[in-house]
């Protein structure tokens, strides 16, 4: 399984750039995404950039990946990694149209 990593811009060549991440700082491959200036969220596989994220969601899947690690742990309660979750659910719209 590979799990892809946010990844903050700290300064960017034209094939790779330095950047921060949740493990410390890496060197990662811009081949498919570009040069990309200091502060672009990236989220990354094998130290590669696969997409520009915002971020907002760079820090969704930080809160993902430690709910991970916590259940890793031997953790139980998940409910503070997934604050956006604290809520029921609800069918899009497409769906409701369709209930009888």
């Amino acid at each position: 399984m590979c799990l892809g990593i946010p990844a903050q811009v700290i300064e960017s060549g034209e094939h790779f750039a330095r950047c921060s991440s949740r493990d410390g700082e890496r060197r990662v491959d811009l081949s498919l995404v570009g040069m990309q200036p200091p502060g672009t969220w990236l989220l990354t596989f094998l130290d590669a950039a696969r997409e520009i994220i915002p971020a907002e969601r760079a820090a969704a899947v930080n809160a993902a990946l430690d709910a991970l690690a916590a259940a890793q742990s031997g953790a139980t309660d998940f409910s503070a990694f997934f604050a956006d979750l604290d809520h029921e659910p609800q069918l899009p719209d497409f769906l409701r149209t369709q209930q009888s």
